[in-house]
């Protein structure tokens, strides 16, 4: 059966950013250090649990649902909302709440970028989720993409041929 995967082209670190690159949650954790800084948690709410072995930062957790449970730390607060969020209300965000470091996941994408442009225009670092490695498998970056390519999966997908279908389908 015929398979393509929607992927978002991953964010590509540029002049002025200050990623620190980790593999893991528990990197991103141990990235913060020990010194109490206020961290923006730009992350799944299932995703910030194991923030709560460093209890001397304060979070800022912003998630499309609420966070329930709480992150058993004292110093957290939860903002309830969903994007996209531009880079002005994200800066706005940073510098209301004070922010030092913002813990995000390469999620690649224009509707979540808010923050990453924000951090650059504060110099403030951003410990950076790098994506999992993922099944070989034909990919796509965009959905017109993928209607092209289902346009031409009749037979077993080969990755020329999906590259092809998919110039002809943007006229290149």
């Amino acid at each position: 059966m015929p398979l393509i995967a929607l992927r978002r082209a991953a964010w590509q670190k540029t002049d002025g950013d200050q990623w620190i690159e980790v593999d893991s949650i528990a990197e991103a954790v141990a990235a913060l250090g020990a010194a109490p800084r206020r961290v923006f948690l730009a992350l799944g709410r299932k995703e910030i649990t194991p923030f709560a072995t460093a209890p001397e930062h304060i979070y800022l957790v912003r998630s499309v649902d609420p966070v329930d449970p709480p992150l058993a730390v004292p110093n957290a607060i939860y903002l309830t909302a969903r994007g996209p969020f531009s880079e002005a209300d994200d800066r706005v965000l940073l510098q209301r709440h004070r922010i030092d470091v913002v813990v995000a996941k390469n999620s690649g994408g224009e509707a979540s970028y808010g923050k990453i442009a924000a951090a650059r225009a504060l110099h403030l670092p951003v410990i950076m989720l790098q994506r999992p490695d993922l099944l070989e498998i034909d990919s796509a970056e965009t959905v017109e993409d993928v209607l092209a390519w289902l346009d031409h999966a009749s037979a077993p997908p080969r990755r020329a041929a999906y590259r092809r279908a998919a110039r002809a389908h943007r006229g290149e």
